[in-house]
């Protein structure tokens, strides 16, 4: 099968968009590039369309060089006859590549491999074919210095029978449809850890049984891992006589009882040794790519809300990373994020230094023009927040308590290490608390997404899967917000289209050597940023300010004399075309279709015209915690509080009430209504009002609904 033929087959997508979008990534052109800026070529292939032809490209050359790989193995063997090049050849799945190769693979020493040493392979052809009446006696003829007796020779010839079984195609196809349809999952504690602290939050798994196809990815990934802190055992089954009847059907050609008898004593023991083991596990490692999947699914569909959260925009914040014993570190930021002072207060025990901190803040307010106040979700947040509201300002101020998830982790990373090399993490964690609340996708960027807490399991799904999504992710969202060139970071640089972090670097070298870049055309005089990675890139680096107004706009150099033509036509400038919503109405798009550029690049262009540089992200709004929550035994069951949507999952959604526990709102509980997707209900940040359904004080869990 052909590259183009499986992308299709696998995807439904249209031919032409498939082969031009495979042309475009050959090109190294990315993602968000192609789907933004390649519309023509592609037939309005969206983000999600293109990364799925990138995937079943990378699967279909993973398998290719599987093949190859294999293909050369049996050749060195002598093997490989030209049916079986062709099966391999036509081979879809990596399932069935395997089942091909499994016959050639170099195994260790088996029972099989001893019984051939024997002398007993045609003895085990023999008794296969089904057609000897007298076993016993043909078996006779085998004896030798290595087999002693009837029942050696036979057992021996009943071992390479049970790896033929095994190596059968047709078998292990049957038994994968069997254990995909009719597995059940059960999980055993083990006895000397039922009693342990740490076994208690799998309590659910002690004694466990479901079907694998019916079971939820947390759930799996949780006796996964229960498994694998040694609490319980897991064990995929499913009804013994079902798969002997599928081997049985396969195998037994006739009824002569004296060869029959051994090949039904070969199946069941190739059943219960090799078959068994070996698909059960396959099923379990299906069902763990899957949970994967939709566990990474989620993942993905949070850090992406978490990453368009609505930005403050450029303020001067006073931000509060709050504590007790070791008080409130206080930083002052401008309206650019740069660190202007940093102090220390202690309005908390066990020092209560309240009016000396009350001082300290309003001196800052003043001095620093601070407009608005950001506090960290910590320890002491509730007390902290409370503290500042009490205090008589001189202007009116809106105060934000952030979520501080991850600013630990950048505040001892090399990154904030080279930002603020003479400051400690306390300082570096305060402005992060600050520099999210004015721009989270800014900010964000710098933290590894899994230490955001956006995520369940994260850890224990597979790795490279998770941190490639993520990454996609996160390019994403920085390139459909865009970048000013002049003020970005360079991680934030580094996932803008084309850029990486080589030439990030670059440009903030450039930037800093040479002042702000004036134009997209200076992007090209720094280093290293070619005619290719300038394509990629430039209509998705801002230059706020610019004296040629697109260059502050998501419209590609490449377009920007059929714009100038547009207000040509117009007979209007450039500047006075940007914005004039009447008169951008009346252009007549048809007439400046090319063969290159059609309606749907077009449409994007007026867009942009109408509101050139536009953040696609919501504003930013205050919300305040019920003031009588500030621990869990402060929650009773049918109180009505607000809170806000902080994580997400398959089976419910978590909502920050203001304590330092988090409650769940199930899946049922979030509507009237049967509610399959929770993302349709449901979204990260959202302001909601909860009731309280439950508490349980000893496990520190709250039941929550939404239910009006």
């Amino acid at each position: 099968m052909k590259l183009l033929e499986y992308i299709i087959k696998h995807s439904k997508l249209p031919e032409k968009g498939v082969i031009n979008t495979i042309k475009l990534l050959n090109e190294d052109s990315t993602i968000p590039f192609i789907s933004r800026y390649r519309k023509e070529m592609t037939g309005n292939l969206d983000e999600v369309q293109i990364t799925t032809i990138a995937k079943l490209q990378q699967t279909f050359e993973e398998l290719e060089k599987r093949k190859q790989t294999i293909l050369k193995a049996i050749e060195e063997q002598q093997a490989l006859t030209p049916e079986l090049q062709q099966k391999i050849e036509q081979s879809e799945t990596a399932s069935q590549l395997e089942d091909l190769y499994l016959p050639f693979k170099k195994k260790r020493k088996t029972k099989a491999s001893t019984a051939r040493e024997k002398g007993l392979e045609p003895l085990a052809k023999i008794i296969m074919k089904q057609h000897d009446d007298d076993v016993g006696l043909t078996a006779k003829r085998y004896l030798n210095d290595k087999v002693k007796n009837v029942e050696e020779a036979l057992q021996g010839a009943r071992d390479i029978m049970a790896e033929w079984i095994n190596e059968n195609q047709w078998v292990r196809n049957k038994l994968r449809r069997l254990y995909s349809r009719k597995a059940v999952i059960k999980t055993k504690v083990v006895k000397d850890k039922k009693d342990t602290e740490e076994a208690q939050k799998f309590q659910q798994y002690f004694d466990w049984s479901e079907p694998l196809s019916k079971t939820p990815s947390h759930r799996l990934l949780a006796m996964l891992r229960a498994e694998n802190e040694g609490i319980v055992r897991i064990k995929i089954e499913v009804d013994k006589d079902d798969s002997l009847d599928i081997i049985d059907n396969i195998i037994i050609k006739t009824d002569i009882q004296s060869s029959t008898d051994q090949v039904f004593i070969a199946i069941e023991d190739a059943y219960k040794r090799l078959l068994d083991p070996a698909i059960s596990n396959e099923a379990l490692k299906e069902a763990k790519f899957n949970a994967d999947e939709a566990a990474i699914k989620v993942f993905s569909n949070n850090l992406r809300q978490l990453l368009l959260a609505a930005p403050l925009g450029e303020k001067r914040i006073l931000a509060i990373d709050p504590g007790y014993k070791s008080g409130c570190k206080v930083v002052c930021l401008d309206e650019n994020g740069d660190l202007k002072y940093n102090e220390n207060i202690y309005p908390h025990p066990p020092q209560r230094q309240t009016g000396l901190a009350i001082k300290k803040i309003k001196t800052l307010v003043s001095a620093h023009k601070i407009e608005v106040i950001a506090i960290g979700n910590g320890t002491a947040s509730r007390e902290t927040e409370a503290f500042i509201k009490k205090i008589a300002f001189d202007r009116d101020l809106q105060v934000f308590v952030v979520n501080e998830a991850g600013a630990s982790v950048y505040s001892a990373s090399k990154i904030a290490r080279d930002e603020f090399p003479n400051y400690d993490v306390t300082v570096r964690g305060a402005v992060s608390i600050g520099r999210r609340l004015a721009d989270p996708l800014a900010e964000l960027v710098k933290i590894d997404p899994k230490s955001i807490g956006v995520g369940q399991y994260q850890h224990d799904v597979d790795q490279t899967k998770l941190k490639e999504e993520l990454d996609m992710v996160v390019m994403s969202c920085v390139n459909s917000v865009g970048v000013n060139v002049n003020t970005a970071s360079a991680p934030l640089l580094s996932y803008v289209s084309g850029i990486g972090s080589g030439l990030a670097e670059n440009i903030i070298k450039y930037r800093t050597e040479n002042g702000s870049i004036q134009s997209r055309k200076d992007l090209l005089n720094v280093p290293r940023l070619g005619n290719k990675a300038f394509e990629q890139s430039a209509a998705f680096l801002r230059i706020t300010g610019a004296d040629y107004p697109l260059d502050n706009s998501a419209v590609h150099p490449e377009c920007y004399k059929l714009v100038e033509q547009m207000a040509k036509d117009q007979k209007v400038s450039l500047e006075k075309l940007i914005g004039n919503k009447e008169l951008i109405k009346q252009i007549n798009l048809n007439n400046y279709t090319t063969d290159t550029v059609g309606l749907p690049t077009l449409t994007d262009i007026v867009k942009e015209l109408e509101k050139p540089g536009l953040d696609p992200r919501k504003k930013v709004k205050v919300f305040e915690f019920d003031p009588a929550l500030k621990t869990i035994e402060d929650v009773n069951a049918g109180m009505k509080v607000p809170g806000i949507v902080n994580n997400i999952t398959n089976f419910g959604c978590f909502v920050d009430i203001g304590i330092k526990e988090s409650g769940l709102a199930h899946i049922s509980k979030l509507a009237n209504e049967f509610v399959s997707d929770v993302n349709a209900v449901v979204h990260l940040h959202q302001h909601v009002m909860v009731k309280v359904i439950e508490v349980d004080l000893s496990r520190k869990r709250i039941q929550l609904s939404m239910i009006d």
